[in-house]
């Protein structure tokens, strides 16, 4: 009997041990191995032809010589990037399935505690951050809101689009309309950014709030123009466009204002991470990493996306995590605010 059940126990151990895609977790040889021909499936949170497609696609040539893997790229866009999160944070404890993240959706849900969010923002771990997330208002082409002072002063309402209920258009449209009482509405629901800018050019709504990175296609292509962004200070690419927090002072309560913006670009600061699931061992982990921030250095990935008109901001996972964990961290009155927004009761 001893003898089966030794038997049994040696044939449960491998197979244990094959799941966490490393035989070996002190051996980072092993480690080489395994992913030397393996291939690893990444998850964006978006259609094709996105942003987040976009730098997925431009970093997988850099992935796939570093690690010595395939990388088969795998869209699932809806719900402002939470279908996603969730398949990403259920996936196998093998190592072989990583994927970018629209970080203040994530961190929004979080908060919100958000019905299907089935995923703990705390406790993926990160290989790193692509970019932060500059976000602008942008507003179609031959609309008649020119700047962001005719959004102040319209007496029509000034229809934005957005994904999903959460989604990060979202909140950055209800928290904007929060902070500045701006006479905007919130049309969501759609199914991608794409989706929300092909409604903006056949003017059944008026602009979108958005990532800058995606906007700027627009404005490249004549179709749209930016007449705000957020931050303190104006980005070096679009210095003509006032940044949100020059308006603090227009507000009644100047203080309440910046509080709200404050952690508005706290969020922000999240970003586009790329992660992979939680509970894969420490030594693919470090490797994933390692694979992660070479892609991102490499010249001609720099190049690449500097070509395309992509900003990089890179952190590694650890900062990252760190962020994420700040960004969470809101006084309670103020949380209260963007768990409504979320909510869709602002």
């Amino acid at each position: 009997m001893l003898v089966i059940f030794l038997i049994c126990f040696s044939l449960a151990a491998v197979i244990l041990i094959r799941a966490t895609g490393v035989r070996n977790n002190n051996s980072i040889d092993n480690v080489l191995a395994f992913y030397q021909g393996n291939s690893i499936r990444f998850i964006v949170p978006s259609s094709p032809g996105g942003g987040f497609d976009e730098y997925t696609r431009m970093l997988v040539p850099y992935l796939e010589k570093y690690s010595g893997a395939s990388i088969k790229v795998v869209n699932r866009p809806g719900a402002g990037g939470m279908l996603a999160a969730n398949e990403l944070f259920l996936s196998p404890k093998d190592g072989l399935t990583i994927g970018m993240m629209n970080g203040l959706a994530m961190v929004t849900n979080r908060l919100v505690g958000i019905e299907g969010a089935n995923y703990v923002i705390e406790e993926f771990e990160y290989l790193g951050r692509v970019v932060d997330d500059r976000r602008v208002l942008s507003i179609e082409i031959n609309n008649d809101i020119t700047s962001i002072d005719d959004v102040w002063t319209s007496e029509e309402i000034i229809k934005l689009g957005a994904t999903g209920l959460g989604g990060s258009a979202y909140v950055d449209g209800v928290i904007s309309k929060e902070a500045f009482g701006m006479n905007t509405q919130i049309i969501h629901g759609f199914d991608s950014s794409f989706a929300v800018r092909q409604s903006m050019l056949r003017g059944n709504i008026d602009g979108a709030w958005g990532s800058y990175g995606s906007a700027e296609d627009g404005v490249e292509s004549g179709l749209e123009r930016i007449i705000l962004q957020s931050g303190r200070k104006r980005s070096k690419e679009i210095p003509d466009v006032p940044a949100i927090f020059e308006f603090i002072d227009r507000t009644s309560d100047p203080f309440y204002t910046e509080r709200i913006l404050s952690a508005w670009d706290a969020l922000i600061s999240v970003g586009r991470p790329v992660a992979t699931a939680p509970g894969i061992p420490d030594v693919s982990v470090n490797y994933l990493r390692d694979v992660f921030d070479k892609a991102m250095h490499a010249p001609e990935f720099i190049q690449r996306a500097a070509q395309a008109g992509r900003e990089i901001n890179f952190a590694n996972g650890e900062d990252i995590l760190n962020i994420v964990v700040t960004a969470t961290q809101m006084e309670p009155d103020i949380e209260e605010i963007f768990v409504k927004a979320v909510r869709g009761e602002l």
